[in-house]
């Protein structure tokens, strides 16, 4: 009886820890004329606005290789958006060079802006000039302010954008870090030619090549040229082979700083990943006793850090998902990776264990793959990492805002998608953040729920029945014991991720009372049940 206590005690642990001292609200903020965008890059100037360049204008890409990721639904503008006046200005980026002119209209960029400089690097998307779909080897900066203040007074914007190109740069759908002068771009692709669900030997064809590496390099910037420096990189196509993900910055239970590659697409079964890869600077190591349930595709995201208690949340909202949670806080498994509403947060405790949390508030609809999250101006509220300090919130502050994304009608649209089943988003949120409450519906992801483990007829005479859900392929056991915790008897599983029944013989156990124990991986789920 000793061990099925000190399991229960842990799963009780689990939630206790789990709940956080802040709660997330977000509010509809309406800016006519905003644009709808998805896949974008963004900066902000000095004063507060947004720039926006790249991403699309269209939903979710089409199938059909003549119809997927068309130049006409190519963002073909530089947008300028105030969310304080709620103004809204645009320039073409027709009048730039045609190298930057194409690059800036390409989709999944990887971008960050340093200072005043917003660094905008690959890409994928039609190239006039290669009369192909290319992913684009360049790097473009961006003046923040001069670009905005040319468009706000109708003037040139060609003098304040500067481009070089490395053959390392040609990547899509990867993210680009920042950290003690040191770039990060890691994960992501190649991809060149007409995008084809059918494969690269069907149709038109197309080359593919997930780049499997996390490169690191520095910019060396005088405001005229500019030079990559101190190039490396780390190659692992079992940890680092994913696209189309998030990644975040995160404070480290040690203080080190540093960042998490969450989830992400495609694994060798055409699936999102469920690892998280953490990033140093000149290291990286995969988590392998954390597994991701919730938020697989590039979303919004918050990074927030409880210095009190030396914990690190990081806040997904929206987007796409292999899995969600039902009413009863089961996992519900959907290999079509739907649209979801779901927002959650990922949690690091001092200890280094990872927790994941859905929250009680949703999106107000199928919204969020391909959005950003833009933070306030709020000086002492971010640190230079641009990670919130919980410890500067003391009431329900206003922390960031949602822009954009793609809006679905429907959880799957991808094989019925003629176009219309999606948009582009305009759509902006305010995010607030407050101290001192906690969601009262959020659903702690632990092994009781990820499992869904339940026993019938309970009790039971001669064949115990065990449903359950199995999250991984690391290998399963159902085991039972007595009430004094001895082991009895221990059957090993082979069973697919999924759903399952199974049936348990227990003929030759007494009468009495007993403990079955399922076990998948890290995960570990007990019931008790009667032998009559």
């Amino acid at each position: 009886m000793k061990k099925f206590l000190l399991l229960l005690f842990a799963f009780s642990a689990i939630f206790s820890y789990a709940q956080t001292p802040f709660s997330i609200e977000i509010e509809p903020l309406s800016i006519s004329g905003a644009p709808g965008l998805h896949s974008f890059s963004c900066g902000k100037t000095s004063d507060g606005k947004w720039l926006f360049v790249g991403g699309r204008v269209d939903g979710l890409h089409r199938r059909q290789p003549w119809a997927a990721f068309l130049a006409s639904d190519n963002n073909t503008n530089v947008y300028v958006v105030d969310p304080i006046g709620k103004q809204v200005w645009s320039a073409p980026l027709s009048a730039l060079p045609t190298s930057i002119d194409e690059q800036l209209q390409s989709t999944n960029q990887q971008f960050y802006q340093r200072g005043n400089t917003l660094y905008v690097i690959g890409g994928y998307g039609y190239s006039a000039s290669s009369s192909d779909h290319v992913t684009f080897d360049n790097l473009t900066a961006i003046n923040v302010d001069s670009v905005a203040n040319a468009i706000i007074n109708g003037q040139s914007i060609t003098s304040f954008f500067r481009q070089t190109t490395h053959v390392k740069f040609a990547v899509t759908g990867g993210y680009l870090g920042y950290l003690d002068s040191t770039f990060y771009l890691c994960g992501g692709q190649f991809f060149e030619g007409r995008y084809n669900p059918m494969g690269p030997t069907h149709g038109p064809g197309f080359i593919q090549n997930y780049t499997d590496e996390i490169r690191r390099f520095k910019l060396v910037d005088d405001g005229v040229n500019i030079t990559v420096k101190d190039y490396n990189a780390s190659t692992d196509a079992a940890n680092l082979h994913k696209r189309d993900y998030n990644m975040s910055p995160q404070v480290f239970p040690s203080g080190k700083k540093g960042f998490t590659m969450f989830s992400g697409v495609f694994d060798s079964n055409d699936l999102p990943w469920l690892n998280a890869v953490d990033v140093m600077d000149s290291s990286y190591a995969p988590n392998a006793n954390f597994s991701q349930y919730l938020s697989h595709y590039h979303c919004a995201t918050l990074p927030i850090y409880d210095s009190a208690n030396n914990a690190m949340h990081t806040v997904f909202f929206g987007g796409m998902s292999q899995y969600t949670l039902d009413s009863l806080g089961n996992l519900v498994k959907d290999d079509d990776v739907p649209f979801v509403k779901t927002i959650s947060k990922v949690t690091r405790l001092s200890d280094g264990t990872m927790q994941e949390i859905k929250l009680g508030v949703e999106m107000p609809s199928l919204l969020g793959a391909g959005a950003e999250f833009i933070p306030v101006d709020g000086g002492s509220l971010y640190s230079q990492e641009e990670i919130l300090k919980l410890d500067r919130v003391n009431t329900r502050t206003l922390v960031g805002y949602i822009y954009g994304g793609i809006e679905s009608t429907q959880p799957n649209i991808f094989f019925i998608n003629n176009g219309n089943q999606s948009s582009a988003s305009s759509n902006i949120f305010k995010v607030f953040v407050e101290t001192g409450t906690i969601g009262i519906e959020e659903k702690v992801l632990n092994s009781n729920s990820i499992l869904n483990l339940s026993v019938y007829p309970n009790p039971a005479k001669q064949v115990l029945n065990a449903e359950f859900f199995i999250p991984n392929m690391e290998g399963q056991v159902l085991i039972i014991y007595d009430v004094s915790g001895k082991e009895l008897k221990r059957t090993e599983l082979e069973k697919e991720i999924g759903k399952h029944d199974y049936q348990l013989d227990i003929s030759e156990l007494p009468s009495g009372s007993y403990v079955l124990e399922l076990k998948s991986g890290t995960y570990s789920s007990v019931k008790k049940f009667q032998k009559i």
